[in-house]
């Protein structure tokens, strides 16, 4: 069977070429005069053409409604705004329009096409950075979770960076940006920003900003300039956005499975290096090649370390916890109902009372969650030893086997005050490693002394002041042992300074 094409071409080739006249091909071809005009007019089917647009009688009076309920629809949050359908069920119930509801469809779809935005692309010079942040989700330790990707991109050579994170917040934000310009080997000049409340607090018409402190410190310590899209205009940073959605089907299918974030950002890191090989469409080399050109447009890596952190007060309860990002810290409890400075990084949580630093711990990045240093209530058990066995903090304190050797003995030697002394060797550790502790007690085991002082005196020695065991009341201690020495520099003196 002949396709129309082939039927085309054969009419024009017979009667142009003069095998067959006008009037043979209408009779042959079963056409009419126009039809074969048109036919010998054009080298192929033009296709159907409306010289004007259809009338839609019924639906023409109703199209200002269309257009307004369109508009108003603008203003209204984008999950609660009309469908065609609804736009019909609407004419229909209440407007008493009687027509059909696919006319109504196209009249909506053509509306809609007709105020899409329409972006001018943009150039992007070298030394140039667009940031943001997006989600995947990563099995953690066997468990599904969901992270923040921190993202940085170069639009000019296609560079990328990217780190997973807890969560989007003002430590993670500043952590991303010195990994990222410690990657590329250089800060940009210019970096783009949606308008995030980790930046940004308030939001002025065009361009203006008020910044949020840390923010400003951020920039103060690298010296770039900001750049803020205008609000919904996301295409402003669309290069990131796109290279955030490369790197999520690239870098992180298969769901990653690891132990910990750390070894995830070092195949992150890893990722990056290999893509820096890869030339983009467009581009004349390898995105390795073009960076180059955008490190020469950099400014230089600050010779002082930036500190990714977050700066905020607390008050210690009764219990000694300092609540921060919903979890709580122990600190000793001397600082109880003080206000403390928190100093919170991506990896820890420092507690400083004036000048002084007074706890530290592991960030938690979970919800809820109570952090305690057992050191921390060991002078208040001390004045309270009946809690001992049972204080919160001390639960799932987990020490050497000689700890416990030594609090049966202190027990045993003494019912009443054994367990404030065992108490009190503890104490050790609010100036002493565990480590050092743990060597002292097990020396203090085998010479048959138990009490506090002791065990601070063998923390104590040094190789120039030996110690020795003595008898008090029935019981062993240790005391230094002061061993005279001769001053030979006194003897130079006095031989007219001929000593050797």
């Amino acid at each position: 069977m002949r396709t129309d094409m082939e039927w085309w071409t054969e009419v024009r080739r017979r009667v142009l070429t003069g095998e067959l006249s006008k009037r043979g091909a209408c009779r042959e071809y079963d056409l009419g005069w126009h039809t074969l005009t048109k036919i010998l007019a054009h080298a192929e089917p033009p296709g159907y053409r409306l010289s004007r647009p259809r009338k839609r009688p019924k639906l023409e009076p109703f199209l200002p409604i269309i257009h307004r309920i369109l508009e108003e629809d603008g203003k209204q949050p984008p999950k609660q705004r009309h469908t065609a359908k609804r736009i019909f069920e609407r004419l229909r119930d209440e407007h008493g329009y009687d027509g059909g509801e696919t006319i109504v469809k196209d009249a909506v779809r053509a509306w809609r096409q007709s105020r899409r935005e329409v972006f001018v692309p943009l150039s992007h010079p070298p030394g140039e950075a667009q940031v943001d942040f997006g989600e995947a989700t990563v099995r953690l330790a066997g468990e599904p979770t969901k992270v923040a990707l921190f993202v940085m991109t170069l639009p000019y050579s296609g560079a990328i960076f990217i780190q997973a994170f807890p969560r989007e917040c003002t430590e993670t934000f500043h952590e991303g940006h010195a990994r990222a310009f410690s990657f590329f080997g250089g800060v940009p000049k210019r970096i783009s920003y949606d308008n995030s409340a980790i930046a940004v607090t308030k939001v002025f018409p065009g361009r203006e900003r008020m910044l949020t402190k840390e923010f400003l410190r951020l920039r103060s310590h690298y010296l770039f300039q900001e750049h803020f899209c205008l609000v919904r205009r996301a295409n402003e940073k669309g290069h990131v956005e796109r290279l955030l959605g490369f790197a999520r089907r690239n870098f992180l299918v298969p769901v990653p499975d690891v132990t910990s974030l750390a070894v995830l950002n070092e195949r992150l890191v890893v990722s990056c290096e290999k893509d820096l090989e890869r030339r983009t469409r467009g581009k004349s080399s390898c995105k390795r090649d073009l960076l180059l050109d955008d490190r020469a447009a950099f400014l230089p890596l600050p010779k002082q370390r930036f500190e990714a952190r977050r700066l905020v007060q607390a008050s210690a309860n009764s219990e000694s916890l300092v609540r921060f990002d919903r979890n709580d810290y122990s600190v000793p409890v001397a600082y109880a109902h003080r206000r403390l400075t928190i100093v919170a990084t991506v990896l820890e949580v420092r507690l400083i009372f004036e000048d002084r630093l007074v706890a530290r711990h592991a960030r938690c990045w979970e919800r809820e969650k109570t952090c305690y240093d057992p050191v921390h209530y060991l002078a208040l058990l001390e004045r309270k030893p009946g809690g001992f066995d049972v204080a919160r903090p001390l639960e799932e304190w987990s020490l050497p086997d000689c700890f416990g050797l030594l609090r049966r003995r202190l027990e045993a030697e003494d019912d009443r005050h054994g367990t404030r002394s065992y108490i009190r060797v503890l104490r050790l550790l609010e100036k002493f490693p565990l480590k050092e502790l743990t060597a002292a007690v097990e020396q203090a085991l085998a010479i048959d002394v138990t009490d506090a002082e002791s065990i601070r005196t063998i923390l104590d020695h040094r190789a120039d002041e030996p110690v020795t065991v003595f008898s008090l009341d029935g019981r062993s201690h240790l005391a230094r042992v002061h061993v005279p020495t001769t001053d030979v520099a006194s003897y130079g003196v006095l031989l007219g300074g001929q000593a050797s």
